[in-house]
């Protein structure tokens, strides 16, 4: 038990200095520290996962800073895909998903590394926020836009156990005019409600999570994001991401080496 109090610490830590993309560590942290498989790590890690980003989302909220209308449609979306993603996941060999996960691992690491450079770009916005309403202008395309994001996002938490903070964030930046504040307080909000309905479809298939060990994980990461939050404030965000991006990209290349020697 002891050794998961550490490790939700330590991924809380990082939730907390880097925000949502932290949580993709939290399935190889239980891999590698309790010897389970990827399909036991997963549903454990992203109830960790959603619990820190509700958090996150209600401190969002009470800035004004959530579009909850565009976080319920892509979590009506990512919902049912997310049940898609865990029968998926079940069906596959743990080499397979572990090399996908491995890939997902580097594509975060790009985009965690590169993240400074897109609070300066400016977005496209094929689905714009009304300057005069602060909400989206609803149409068939934005709909459709925000519910193709959420569909994604639900497959890849069914599928891999993450939050999809590195599908949603790029994907609101790139197509959206919506603010870099703004874009994370909604992907914080969707994060948590898909990661609630893919941990609840998960034990609706009969999916074991250990009670104790569950629980005391999403604490210790709550308490390990309290303090990465604080540590935040002191640190260069340069610096924090693009170290966070270094050892995704380290624990992404040892987890492609495991796959390599298990074709082998």
């Amino acid at each position: 038990m002891l050794m998961v109090l550490l490790l939700g610490v330590l991924i809380g830590v990082v939730l907390g200095l880097t925000g949502a993309g932290g949580g993709i560590l939290g399935v190889p942290a239980l891999v590698a520290g309790l010897g389970w498989s990827m399909q036991q790590a997963a549903p454990v890690a992203l109830v960790a996962v959603a619990c820190s980003s509700a958090v996150g989302a209600f401190e969002g909220w009470r800035r004004g800073l959530v579009r909850y209308r565009a976080s319920l449609l892509m979590a009506l979306a990512g919902v049912p895909f997310s049940s898609l993603g865990l029968w998926i996941a079940h069906q596959a060999s743990q080499v397979w998903l572990t090399g996908l996960f491995a890939v997902a691992m580097l594509l975060a690491a790009g985009r965690m590394w590169r993240r400074h450079d897109e609070l300066e770009r400016p977005s496209p916005g094929w689905a714009r926020i009304n300057p005069e309403t602060g909400r989206f202008d609803w149409n068939l395309a934005t709909a459709g836009l925000l519910g193709s994001i959420g569909a994604l996002t639900g497959l890849l938490t069914g599928l891999l156990g993450v939050g999809g903070g590195f599908v949603i964030v790029p994907a609101l930046r790139r197509f959206t005019n919506l603010s870099m504040h703004g874009v994370v307080a909604t992907s914080l909000l969707t994060i948590a409600l898909v990661g609630s309905g893919s941990v609840l479809s998960a034990l609706a298939h009969g999916v074991s999570m250990p009670a104790g060990i569950t629980l005391g994980f999403a604490a210790a990461t709550a308490l390990g994001a309290l303090g990465g939050r604080w540590l935040s404030r002191r640190w260069s965000q340069a610096q924090v991401q693009r170290g966070f991006a270094l050892v995704l990209m380290a624990v992404a290349l040892g987890m492609l080496a495991k796959t390599a020697m298990l074709v082998g």
